[in-house]
């Protein structure tokens, strides 16, 4: 088989509320577009978008989880695989910033240790509507240990920064963690010298929504 056209797959997570804005974002980095309308992911959604980062081509395969209570069975079993993950809250729904500690719980639980995560502020661009601040946002992210941005899908403000930060990190995280598998039976590479990363579960189980 042919090697594969890019040094490293990296799976990233979107998880918070319902209505934050993951799928805009999502549709922002990928696909540059924006939609105002509200369709709510049913199951998991994921696109791919390859970038190049500090000489490396990086393959970012990115899962758009629903935020509905009644997916959260479905949406933990992706936890596992994720190597970053994206919490999402909305700055204009101060639930949905309170709710980030439950988001946080699940990764805790459900994830792999030493997953990378970054916390975002989405709908950065509704001042008169804001009711979350930026100062409450960067006092979380310390309270968590995590990275904090705010974003604005609709304007793509700091869309890009968001993801290339994180899978910046998880590429820091997949050389060390590289290295240190090299000698080992079965170690963490593939033949042509690209990381190997767990499948995600099969995509059979995910209905995808736009």
């Amino acid at each position: 088989m042919p090697p594969p056209h890019y040094d490293f797959l990296i799976k990233l997570l979107l998880i918070g509320d319902s209505g934050v804005g993951k799928s805009c974002l999502l549709l922002r980095f990928c696909d540059d577009a924006w939609t105002p309308s509200f369709i709510t992911t049913i199951g998991i959604d994921f696109k791919i978008r390859t970038i190049e980062l500090d000489g490396k081509r990086i393959k970012l395969q990115i899962w758009d989880t629903a935020g509905q209570e009644r997916f959260r069975t479905i949406t933990t079993a992706y936890y596992r695989g994720a190597m970053g993950i994206l919490l999402v809250y909305d700055v204009t729904d101060e639930r949905s910033f309170n709710n980030i500690r439950t988001w946080h719980a699940n990764i805790e639980q459900h994830a792999s240790e030493g997953v990378n995560k970054i916390l975002i502020g989405n709908k950065s661009d509704w001042d008169d509507k804001r009711v979350v601040t930026k100062e409450q946002g960067l006092a979380l992210a310390q309270e968590l240990g995590v990275r904090f941005m705010e974003t604005s899908a609709k304007l793509n403000d700091g869309v890009e920064d968001a993801f290339f930060t994180l899978a910046r990190d998880c590429k820091a995280r997949l050389i060390d963690s590289q290295a240190d598998a090299a000698g080992s039976p079965g170690g963490a590479t593939n033949a042509d010298g690209s990381v190997k990363v767990n499948q995600p579960v099969s995509q059979s189980m995910s209905t995808c929504c736009s």
